[in-house]
């Protein structure tokens, strides 16, 4: 009997000091035992910070079928500037009468009305780029005499390639060097004055020397008279 009994607590005293942890829990497996170690600690987790939410208002543009609906205009702020109406309406009445020269001389009006639409539209093209290098007199002048002319594509398109194109170089150039019989007051009336008697051939070739020559020595102020070759012969040389 001593001997059972003696067996018997030495069972129990093994499974006592290998089979449980001494408050009759049974012990983590080796390989678990830093995550039974780690139970007992507090776990910090991060604090998340709450995001502001923005409010978004977005208006729709309403089809025809929903304008009677209920729904809300489509309202764009649009920057204007101030007092804008007034200074409008100002003008409006101080050019009620309609006399300055782009009322009768503007590119609008310088087409033949005779002519066909397509040729209409295309003497208004026509004036419009002339009168964005010159005064709405001077185009209609010009155009006046292209329409004497024929102004259509299909005339310009048989127009001889050799055409005395003036430019304000040209112009002060040949009135500088006397080459019209009077002072020239256009780059319009310079070229009218130069086909009187400049020889036809030299037409196309006079264009891009003068041009040059504007540009580099008989510059529009301060031209470079000392060293022009045409400084003994240039009436104007003298003035500089």
């Amino acid at each position: 009997m001593k001997a059972a009994v003696r067996m018997v607590t030495r069972s129990q005293s093994q499974a006592t000091g290998f089979g449980s942890l001494g408050n009759g829990e049974e012990p983590p497996p080796p390989g678990n035992r830093e995550v039974a170690a780690g139970k007992g600690r507090k776990k910090h987790r991060p604090v998340k910070r709450q995001r502001k939410v923005q409010k978004l208002h977005v208006a729709y543009e309403a089809s025809d079928g929903e304008k009677n609906e209920g729904t809300d205009p489509l309202e764009v702020t649009v920057w204007e500037p101030r007092d804008w109406k007034q200074e409008l309406a100002n003008i409006r009445t101080m050019r009620s009468r309609k006399d300055a020269p782009v009322d009768q001389l503007g590119a609008e009006h310088c087409y033949d009305s005779s002519a066909p639409p397509k040729v209409q539209r295309y003497q208004v093209l026509l004036a419009l780029m002339l009168s964005s290098q010159t005064k709405d007199q001077v185009t209609a002048g010009a155009m006046q005499r292209l329409r004497a002319r024929g102004l259509t594509v299909d005339s310009i398109l048989q127009t001889d390639d050799n055409t005395l194109a003036v430019d304000t170089h040209v112009h002060r150039i040949a009135n500088r060097l006397r080459w019209t019989k009077r002072m020239t007051r256009s780059p319009e009336e310079t070229c009218i004055a130069l086909e009187e008697w400049l020889p036809r051939e030299l037409w196309s070739e006079v264009n891009g020397l003068l041009v040059g020559f504007g540009q580099q020595i008989c510059l529009p102020v301060h031209p470079r008279c000392q060293t022009c070759l045409n400084k003994t012969l240039c009436p104007s040389a003298q003035s500089f």
